[in-house]
């Protein structure tokens, strides 16, 4: 019906057409990074409830085993999609693995010492010892992206970093080799969403897809070699709950959500900073930790310092996000983007 009106006739008025071109792009793109931010957050949420579920509730003997599960339904999921004409990306060169280089090692080591804290943590200690990925990330930002925070950013990241070592520091079921992986999976959190963010802004073919297929793709190799150097894959051939559907059910999820959480986290990289998708993943953890304290997992014990250490942590969560999200006045804009550049 568009194109039947000429050039000599009225424009069409509605509404819509009082909003400046510029108010409308930014409304927009405020849209795309809360919307991007809060999918991130739901499959964060989702993914690390049914982990937590798999691992520590049933036992499951190996999270290498659920790391290699979901880097192959991602493989599967995405080739599909590519020949069923759902989505697009490069096909696979002599030069992709460099030019991804090291995002795939970082992406898998990221996803198996994630998987191995989740197991040996409280869901509760787990999320607070995350906060620790915050701080990193600010470093690597700065460093790789010569990006600078604002001082309300600082202020209320060092809140949530000090609530976390008070938790830490009054942790009764202290487990060494559980603080070694999260602590490991902060640092290459931090590296990750830093170097997705390069990636993307570098290489405009590749995009999300073709970032998530070929990262996945190039390590489901290695993945395979780990489950089966390391003996797990005799413990999962042993493993006596396949034959129960609940549990099953709950292992396929686990697979899928892997795909799902990687697609969120692209996503959400690609329209914020490195930093908000690496909060964006904490201030999840508000519901996390408080849940996990009471109804999930059944391993977190109790302190009154360490309830208090948590709670000034997720203060500090929502301290941030509004500060982050706040809509900034026009004097504040200009000020912030000096600021952030």
């Amino acid at each position: 019906l568009l194109e039947s009106q000429s050039d000599d006739d009225p424009p069409l008025t509605s509404h819509s057409s009082s909003i400046p071109p510029a108010a409308a792009a930014a409304r927009s793109t405020l849209w795309l990074k809360i919307s991007s931010a809060l999918f991130y957050a739901v499959s964060s949420f989702l993914i690390m409830v049914v982990n937590k579920s798999v691992l520590t509730s049933y036992m499951f003997p190996s999270f290498q085993m659920v790391a290699f599960g979901q880097m192959l339904t991602t493989v599967i999921v995405l080739y599909c999609g590519k020949h069923l004409g759902v989505v697009s990306f490069p096909d696979l060169e002599a030069n992709t693995f460099s030019q991804l280089s090291p995002l795939p090692f970082i992406t898998v080591a990221n996803m198996i010492f994630g998987l191995g804290g989740t197991k040996e943590l409280s869901l509760p200690m787990f999320t607070m010892l995350r906060r620790f990925s915050i701080l990193m990330t600010m470093v690597a930002e700065y460093w790789v992206l010569n990006v600078r925070q604002k001082l309300s950013v600082k202020i209320s990241v060092g809140l949530m970093i000090f609530g976390a070592i008070i938790a830490a520091l009054s942790d009764l079921g202290f487990n060494l080799h559980g603080y070694v992986f999260v602590l490991l999976s902060d640092f290459l959190t931090a590296a990750n969403g830093v170097y997705t963010k390069k990636i993307l802004g570098n290489n405009k073919t590749m995009g999300k897809y073709g970032l998530m297929f070929y990262c996945s793709l190039f390590m489901v190799p290695f993945s395979a070699a780990g489950v089966l150097l390391s003996g797990d894959l005799w413990l999962v051939i042993k493993f006596p709950l396949w034959s129960d559907p609940v549990f099953f059910i709950e292992f396929l999820m686990t697979c899928s959500m892997g795909f799902v959480l990687t697609y969120s986290v692209i996503l959400c990289t690609e329209h914020n900073s490195a930093l908000t998708t690496t909060i964006m993943g904490c201030l999840k953890n508000i519901l996390v930790t408080y849940l996990g304290m009471f109804f999930i997992g059944g391993d977190y014990i109790f302190s009154t310092t360490n309830f208090i250490g948590i709670s000034m942590s997720v203060v500090g969560s929502i301290l941030y996000s509004y500060v982050t999200f706040k809509p900034e006045g026009p004097r504040n804009k200009g000020m912030a983007a000096t600021v952030r550049i």
